[in-house]
């Protein structure tokens, strides 16, 4: 065993602020972090210990500041192919515009837009991201392997949550006919999905969630016994929840009760839950979300662009809600970067009722660290820097002149402009160095997400 940790490999970072984001919000003005192979090995304040072996890189991160990895919790990646289209519309409406496009899609145009999605989050800080893929258009390939494999190319940890939709208009849902899967059809591919990749070790990168779209999309067997299946296998389980006034009203007209109490018949609230939005929560929603441990996926720049309104945030954390932060589809957030949704939740949150006291930069950045490893489910492996988790963090540059002036680096990370990434760790290798992408050429993944944008739009024009 002696000589095995002797051989380890060890990174280390010094001269850095350093936010750990652990239990006690510890934080270090001028501090070190030792990465050894994938864990993070210490951290601590001043120099780190002189006799390490095994060192391999020595990082000076004077004027710098270290965080955990950012989660994101909920995204559509095939949607960077069709950014900036219905952008004047709500909910409902951008999706019956949508729909008939989306269901052209096919595995290289899934891959690209992949491929942006991801590359747009990595270099911007997030080192564990998802995908809730649920368009799967008969005879469009394997979409599933496609998103997988573009996670496996950028090296960033990953959740695909394999979504499905079986209520199309003919059953009264807002997908066209051709877009859906059948029940049995989508309850037998997320099962081989789970297969095939779910990875449960404390060290994974791909997991999979089994993720019906929305209560408007899915029939009530789809959710029950998607919920079944996600036990059985398990693994967790992820929708859209409590997005609009307009899907209550839906629920209320098509099952008699509200969205909470429909999830709540159909089994999906528990520890192994998470929502996207739940924007419209009354007092017992979200205290059934608390006894139950049901998690939320907050996307306050999606839910503006929608004018979907303003999720209870603060009353959610308030009653112990677990709450992370998504990107949400980029057809929905055209920018793709989740630093951007750090910002957006404490500001949107303060034209809520709380005002000023809504949410402090550090509550934000819990939000889309450790909260985000809550809402995954690995916040014992990800979303805090302390010895024995993986090495997943983030040195932000903020000497520069966007923040150089803001005394605290925390705040100047927040409520500043996006700081540059100068180095970015994914199980203790480095995904992003000095801005750039280390595992993928990037103006090449430009180059496709255009292409296959164009492509989509002429297919979609000429059905």
């Amino acid at each position: 065993m002696a000589a095995a940790a002797a051989d380890i490999r060890r990174i280390v970072i010094e001269n850095c602020a350093i936010a750990t984001v652990d239990a006690q919000d510890t934080e270090y003005a001028d501090g070190h972090v030792v990465v050894a192979g994938n864990r993070i090995e210490s951290v601590g304040a001043g120099k780190a210990p002189e006799n390490l072996t095994g060192v391999v890189r020595r990082i000076d991160g004077t004027g710098h500041l270290v965080t955990p990895g950012l989660v994101n919790t909920h995204h559509h990646y095939y949607q960077w192919i069709t950014r900036g289209l219905a952008t004047d519309h709500n909910l409902f409406d951008w999706l019956v515009a949508l729909y008939p496009t989306w269901a052209r899609i096919d595995e290289p145009m899934v891959r690209a837009a992949a491929q942006g999605s991801l590359a747009m989050m990595a270099r911007g800080g997030v080192t564990t991201a998802m995908d809730h893929h649920y368009v799967y258009p008969r005879g469009s390939g394997d979409l599933s392997g496609a998103i997988i494999g573009a996670a496996r190319d950028m090296g960033v940890r990953f959740t695909l949550a394999r979504g499905s939709m079986d209520r199309s208009e003919k059953d009264g849902g807002l997908p066209p006919d051709f877009a859906v899967e059948t029940l049995d059809g989508a309850l037998a591919a997320t099962a081989e999905t789970v297969d095939t990749h779910h990875d449960p070790s404390f060290d994974a990168m791909t997991q999979i969630a089994v993720a019906p779209c929305s209560p408007f999309s899915v029939s009530t067997e789809l959710l029950t016994q998607g919920a079944e299946l996600a036990r059985a296998k398990g693994v967790r389980l992820h929708t859209h929840g409590s997005e609009t006034v307009e899907e209550e009203q839906f629920c209320k007209e098509l099952f008699g009760m509200g969205p909470t109490d429909y999830f709540a018949s159909t089994g999906w609230l528990g520890e192994d839950v998470w929502m996207a939005h739940c924007v419209h929560m009354n007092d017992s929603d979200i205290a059934a979300f608390a006894r139950t441990g049901t998690g939320v996926a907050h996307c306050p720049s999606s839910n503006a662009r929608l004018a979907a309104g303003i999720a209870r945030v603060p009353d959610m954390l308030a009653a112990g809600v677990p709450v992370g932060l998504g990107v949400d589809g980029t057809a929905s957030n055209e920018s793709g970067e989740l630093h951007t949704e750090l910002r957006n939740a404490l500001l949107i949150n303060r034209l809520g009722s709380h005002r000023h006291q809504a949410l402090t930069a550090r509550q934000a950045l819990r939000l889309g660290t450790y909260g985000g490893a809550q809402v995954l489910g690995r916040a014992s492996q990800i979303g805090s820097l302390e010895p024995g988790k993986l090495a997943d963090l983030v040195l932000w540059r903020m000497d520069t002149l966007a923040h150089a002036s803001i005394a605290d680096p925390v705040t100047a990370l927040i409520f500043g402009a996006a700081a540059p990434v100068t180095l970015s760790l994914v199980d203790g290798k480095p995904v992003v160095e000095d801005t750039h992408l280390t595992t993928v050429d990037e103006d090449a993944i430009a180059v496709a997400t255009r292409d296959e944008a164009r492509r989509l739009a002429r297919i979609a024009a000429g059905a």
